[in-house]
């Protein structure tokens, strides 16, 4: 066998552990999010944990967890005993009076990520009013965006900068299990931060009372240290905050009147963080700090995990979170929705089993029609064999690259699949005709006409990457992989078993 057909065969190996088709022998919910303000999250619940069992009772799939807890709580209205126990072998135990307030998805059969268009969900293509921004400008309104949702306690969210043809900069929102008035509420209200301390506002977010935030100078933002306590690990993080003249002023007035805590390293009184009224986090205020006149305060912190690594994360995590909200407070610009969409759960599912049966038939018709034209068996299984090889492949690597598979990248796979047929059939015409030239010049022939191909359908799909704002990136990405697969591994693997077809 030739080096290329081992190729083809080893990038399939491959393939299919980075699609991981172990994943259909495990059981459970996976935890999709967890409120870090809540019980839930104190007592030991994280976002991607995989519930196993709750007080003993199995638990597979979502059915099963509705079940249990509706079971556990319709029985009983007062405090419950919850014992949670997680893939991992950890035993999570609390006291609680209403369900857990978590969200729990069904553990995913392969590393195939999916979009809206297969999970449901809404969209919304959204810019700035009457505001042309530059990329940081977009970056750091995608970063308050995401603390925003974040905040009101909404999972499964991705916001990316996307860019059309004309060079205008839209932040595309996605969020899993939202309606369409769930996010046009949450984006049209452009909210508002505020500090508060013994009950009193001391500064609010945005340039009048926020100068400057430390984010990336080990001198003054980090984690200080990590420490182990009787539940797990824990890690105290520090950044500087810079004060206008006035907030300073004001700052001081409040904390002047409050005494020390039993410690003697911190004020009695928190400094709370509110976004939109809602309370976001509380934060300790540094005992030298004290009725002082000062634009330099030191925002302190605390990170809680089971591992020393899982603390460490959760600290860097609060700390940015805190840095995001302290800078901007709000979303820094009125925002316009310019495209809303959405797709229920349940026609996404009812998509992905048509677009099945659609890829079955799709294969069938293809097979049917080249056996038609050849007649010939040993010429039409190869041709069927690359096709699924170049689908699984280019599953892969978008599993690997964690890509959003969504409608335009399904056509994308589609329209990869049916440039490889195109390819083939080439390879085989050239090698069965011109019988006056050797099997290996006609392939070489035939491989420098799909080469040729290859690359102007790269330069016509290039520009598909920007057009329409990015919503049909997907389509481009995925077809650009399909066909670079093929040029690089399958076309190639295909060209040496035709040669020893003898045709």
């Amino acid at each position: 066998m030739s080096i290329r057909i081992w190729i083809l065969i080893i990038a399939l190996f491959l393939s299919l552990l980075a699609i991981a088709p172990w994943h259909l022998a495990e059981n459970g919910v996976v935890i999709k999010s967890v409120d870090r303000n809540s019980s839930e999250f104190d007592a030991g619940l994280k976002q991607g944990m995989i519930i196993e069992k709750i007080n003993g009772e199995k638990v597979s799939n979502i059915a099963d967890y509705s079940r249990v807890i509706l079971g556990i709580f319709n029985a009983q209205s007062n405090d419950i005993k919850l014992t949670v126990l997680t893939k991992s072998g950890q035993e999570i135990i609390f006291l609680t009076d209403k369900a857990p307030i978590i969200t729990v998805g069904d553990i995913s059969k392969t590393n195939i990520k999916t979009g809206l268009d297969l999970s449901g969900g809404a969209r919304a293509l959204v810019k700035p009013v009457d505001v042309v921004i530059s990329q940081d400008e977009l970056d750091n309104l995608i970063a308050v965006t995401n603390e925003r949702f974040n905040v009101y306690g909404i999972s499964d969210i991705n916001v990316r900068p996307v860019t059309d043809l004309s060079g205008n900069k839209f932040m595309l929102v996605e969020v899993a299990g939202a309606t369409p008035s769930d996010l046009k509420n949450l984006i049209s209200q452009q909210g508002k931060f505020e500090s508060k301390v013994a009950n009193t506002t001391v500064f609010e977010g945005g340039e009048r009372d926020i100068a400057d935030v430390c984010r990336n100078d080990a001198k003054c933002a980090g984690i200080n240290s990590c420490f182990q306590t009787q539940g797990g690990y824990a890690c105290n993080f520090r950044f500087a905050v810079y004060l206008t003249e006035t907030a300073a002023k004001k700052h001081a007035d409040v904390t002047g009147n409050i005494s020390l805590d039993s410690t003697g390293k911190y004020l009695s009184e928190k400094l709370y963080l509110y976004i939109d009224d809602k309370e976001a986090d509380s934060l300790y205020i540094g005992a030298e700090l004290k009725g002082k006149v000062t634009t330099e305060i030191s925002i302190q912190g605390t990170g809680t995990g089971i591992t020393q690594e899982e603390a460490f994360n959760d600290a860097k995590y609060s700390m940015n979170k805190l840095q995001t909200i302290l800078i901007t407070g709000s979303l820094p610009y009125k925002l316009e929705i310019v495209k809303l969409d959405t797709i229920s759960p349940v026609l996404g599912k009812e998509f992905t089993r048509n677009i099945m049966i659609l890829g079955l038939l799709v294969f069938a018709i293809i097979s049917v029609i080249l056996f038609v034209k050849y007649r010939n068996f040993k010429i039409t299984l190869p041709v069927i064999l690359t096709m699924l090889s170049e689908a699984v492949i280019t599953l892969a690597i978008a599993a690997f690259i964690k890509w959003n598979l969504d409608a335009p990248s399904i056509a994308g796979i589609i329209a990869g699949i049916g440039t490889g047929v195109n390819d083939q059939i080439i390879i085989i015409d050239e090698s069965v005709s011109n019988k006056t030239m050797s099997v290996k010049e006609r392939i070489k022939r035939a491989l420098f006409i799909i080469f040729g191909a290859f690359f102007t359908i790269v330069a016509a799909l290039i520009p598909l990457y920007w057009a329409g704002a990015g919503l049909l990136k997907g389509f481009a990405i995925t077809t650009i992989i399909g066909i670079t697969v093929g040029i690089l591994i399958t076309r190639p693997a295909f060209a040496d078993i035709i040669k020893r077809l003898d045709l």
